[in-house]
């Protein structure tokens, strides 16, 4: 059952992702997480990302606009390592608290409050609107870069963070498509790195086990078609409908992070 589930998540988040520069693992990391331990979870949808990443790039790289590139990603280069660093050191604390709804048992853990709460702040910024709309000037490239890096890190959501900026400074949008594209592969790239590293640093032998890989490549290959699908049909989409169907579910998810039921 979580194969087709996968797919199909994967498919629809890359093809609804692929202009707004955001959302792939925002949608994905919640599906993720229904099969995998939360930290677990994070570096699966890094894999996927980072592969769906590097087709973007050859597909759209080419229009980046380099100045942007190095003034945001090389600070989101450098505070994705932090990030990363910060969800391994979090994912050893032991659990907080624990209860029962019938036969079912939740876990509240350190890990999984800072994941709801993330989660649910990122909500807000897709459904409120004020919040929606929320810009800022290019003097705050750099700024941008650490928090998009730091969250891109430590939890997955890095696009959101980037786009508010970048869709702030005047480039095209095959520029501005390009541009995403470039520093969400570099950060991928840093997190990555930094996931596999902790995972060996704690002891253990690989980051997923391997039953746990093909999820991981059934969701690669789905994100691919996803891309080559929205650079035909994307643009029928208002990003009002996409921001919407973001905000939901991570607002779903961070409720059931919380409550420790996930």
């Amino acid at each position: 059952m979580e194969y087709p589930i996968i797919a199909i998540c994967a498919l629809l988040a890359s093809c609804l992702t692929l202009y707004s520069g955001f959302g792939l693992g925002t949608l994905l990391l919640p599906v993720f997480a229904l099969f995998f331990p939360v930290e677990i979870a994070v570096a699966a949808t890094a894999f996927v990302h980072g592969a769906n990443s590097l087709l973007k790039v050859a597909v759209i790289g080419r229009h980046a606009d380099r100045e942007l590139v190095v003034r945001f990603g090389i600070p989101a280069i450098l505070a994705a390592f932090i990030g990363a660093f910060t969800l391994g050191y979090a994912s050893h604390f032991s659990e907080i608290f624990r209860y029962s709804i019938g036969s079912r048992t939740a876990i509240i853990t350190p890990i999984k409050l800072m994941m709801g709460m993330l989660m649910f702040i990122f909500a807000l910024f897709e459904l409120l609107p004020k919040l929606r709309g929320l810009r800022f000037e290019r003097k705050y490239l750099s700024v941008g870069g650490i928090l998009s890096g730091f969250f891109g890190g430590f939890s997955g959501h890095q696009g959101a963070l980037r786009s508010a900026f970048l869709t702030k400074v005047n480039v095209s949008p095959q520029a501005f498509v390009g541009t995403n594209a470039i520093i969400g592969c570099m950060v991928d790239v840093a997190r990555i790195t930094s996931y596999i590293f902790l995972f060996f640093l704690g002891g253990k032998a690989q980051v997923l086990s391997q039953g746990q890989w093909p999820l991981v490549l059934v969701g690669s290959v789905s994100a691919f078609a996803g891309v080559l699908l929205g650079k035909q049909f994307l643009h029928k989409l208002t990003m009002h409908t996409i921001q919407a169907i973001t905000g939901m579910m991570l607002m779903g998810i961070s409720i059931l992070l919380l409550s420790g039921l996930l």
